[in-house]
């Protein structure tokens, strides 16, 4: 949206002067330019204020009239010059960059209201030109290879993931064993230590505080290794629902697991059960999105030093939802989406930026949603959404296995 944005705002007064004062086109219209502009402007200087249910709706509108309509409308009352025929087919191969469905709703719907607007000035249905027609045959040329392209671009990124899984499973075998030698002899010097423990010994403290790190170290590499293999993976096969998951006992199932430094930290940690609630899931992969939300939370309150965690399960609601709430370090404004794209990591080179991504995929294949409110310095709330149906169909499941 904001590259459209300042292609129109930047381009649209440009070519006003090129095309009426350098090479003088037989028709020129500066109204609908500068009408191009302001629809444009609120993308680059409020994109942030505009409302989320409107947004979809505001980008199709500028979507539309930027490229298909305006470019068509000139190239009809131009004649179909090539000038305009050349420019059409650039707007046109932009267009289909986008996503394939919206941008063919896109241009039919501008072809079609720019056709409309060139009749009424004409004072009637008038057909278009034989140079005017000659150019659809390049367009369609150019909207088909355009989505070829798209698709190949598609089945090439899966291949790399393809790639990258059987990569990571190898390395990650490779890891794994010396990960359980260091975790192992990590926890015999541990018992060995305690064994032999010296009440008054200065250097016993220390000692334990080192070996305890170690394995909380081991830990978050191996869920890292975890988290690296899932995320690599090509298929959503591996994130079917197939089991009844509560709520209240995955999230036990986080705290249990979550390699917490001391109790201090774990104290930071407060969960509130208005309402505990079932879904279609799998226990496994429900702990490891909750895992890495309190990660992250916890890297958050870190970050600035000051803040807590909240975990409200609240099963009462239409849609059931957990939130995740902490008082941290925040998210600046325009990252909160951005955030859930793959090796996107925020702040920047912190992580490994499949985490939130990871996240997202396993809740879409369940159905559920995630989304995030944020104020920097302020607090950050996960909203995780599960659909009625879901509630539905665990109660049926469960009734079938009792």
């Amino acid at each position: 949206m904001m590259l459209l944005a300042w292609i129109a705002v930047i381009g649209m007064p440009l070519y006003y002067v090129v095309w009426a004062y350098w090479f003088p086109q037989p028709y020129e219209n500066l109204g609908l330019r500068i009408f191009g502009i302001v629809l444009c402007l609120p993308a680059i200087a409020l994109r942030h204020q505009i409302p989320k249910r409107w947004l979809t709706a505001y980008f199709f509108i500028s979507l539309t009239y930027i490229a298909p309509f305006f470019f068509t409308f000139m190239f009809l009352m131009n004649d179909g010059s090539p000038v305009w025929g050349q420019s059409l087919l650039i707007a046109v191969i932009i267009l289909f960059h986008f996503d394939t469905t919206l941008a063919f709703l896109s241009y039919l719907t501008g072809t079609m209201f720019a056709y409309f607007a060139f009749a009424a000035l004409h004072g009637g249905l008038v057909p278009p030109s034989f140079h005017a027609l000659e150019q659809w045959p390049i367009q369609l040329f150019a909207i088909v290879t355009v989505s070829i392209a798209k698709v190949g671009r598609k089945v090439l990124a899966q291949e790399k993931l393809a790639g990258m899984a059987t990569a990571l499973a190898t390395v990650s075998h490779e890891l794994r064993t010396p990960l359980r030698s260091i975790n192992a002899n990590a926890r015999g010097l541990s018992r060995l230590l305690q064994e032999n423990a010296v009440p008054s010994s200065p250097s016993q403290v220390p000692m334990e505080k080192a070996l305890a790190r170690i394995e909380f170290e081991v830990r978050h590499m191996n869920n890292v290794i975890d988290l690296f293999l899932l995320s690599a993976s090509t298929g959503r096969e591996n994130l079917v629902a197939t089991d009844i998951v509560s709520m209240t006992a995955a999230v036990d199932l986080m705290m249990q697991r979550y390699p917490f430094v001391n109790q201090e930290q774990r104290d930071l940690v407060a969960i509130t059960v208005r309402s505990d609630f079932r879904l279609l899931g799998q226990t496994e992969l429900c702990s490891m999105v909750l895992i890495n939300l309190l990660r992250n939370a916890l890297t958050s309150i870190q970050r600035i030093g000051k803040g807590r965690i909240r975990i409200v399960l609240d099963g009462a609601r239409a849609r059931p939802r957990l939130l995740f709430i902490d008082t941290g370090s925040g998210i600046e404004p325009g990252r909160t989406e951005q955030i859930f794209e793959r090796f996107y990591a925020y702040p920047e080179h912190n992580g490994t930026g499949i985490g939130l991504a990871f996240c997202k995929d396993v809740l879409s294949a369940w159905g559920a949603r995630i989304r995030v409110v944020s104020r920097p310095l302020g607090y950050t709330i996960f909203v995780l959404e599960f659909p009625p149906v879901v509630q539905q169909k665990a109660a049926e499941m469960r009734s079938l296995l009792n």
